[in-house]
């Protein structure tokens, strides 16, 4: 049986708000990468290139900082949120010498990853002669019941 092993990557201060960038990654929640990478090349919203780009970084990671090789067929997204990032604080100059406030917010994208460990052909060929020399036991055993 394969093993699955995590991997993921944290894009910060994404010049977009939490708010719209959430809409996207809720696009590609619980996904395969693949399918991900394909749906946020077509999605029309600025927010969608940040979240692109934090998806392929954690694909990446699990495909290059993991000791065992990874099947990539099996990668998928098994977390992705998004938070609010720094505030820069600015004003607009208003009328009579007055200067009104209004605040800049940045978002944080997390993206974890999950793939399965590739199998080995000659990991596969063990288990079907292990499936193989069952058959035979268990057609013996019904015949012993009747």
């Amino acid at each position: 049986m394969a093993e699955t092993y995590f991997a993921h990557a944290y894009e910060k201060g994404i010049d977009s708000q939490p708010r719209k960038t959430n809409i996207v990654a809720s696009l590609v929640r619980d996904r395969y990468v693949a399918d991900a990478v394909v749906i946020l090349e077509h999605t029309p919203r600025r927010a969608a290139r940040a979240v692109l780009k934090a998806v392929e970084s954690a694909n990446a990671n699990l495909l290059n900082n993991t000791k065992v090789s990874i099947d990539p067929k099996t990668i998928r997204i098994a977390r992705i949120f998004v938070t609010s990032g720094t505030r820069m604080r600015r004003y607009k100059p208003a009328s009579r010498g007055r200067a009104l406030p209004y605040e800049i917010i940045s978002s944080n994208i997390f993206v974890e990853v999950a793939g399965e460990e590739k199998v080995k052909k000659e990991a596969k060929a063990d288990e079907k002669k292990a499936e193989k020399s069952e058959k035979p036991a268990k057609a013996e055993a019904k015949k012993e019941k009747k």
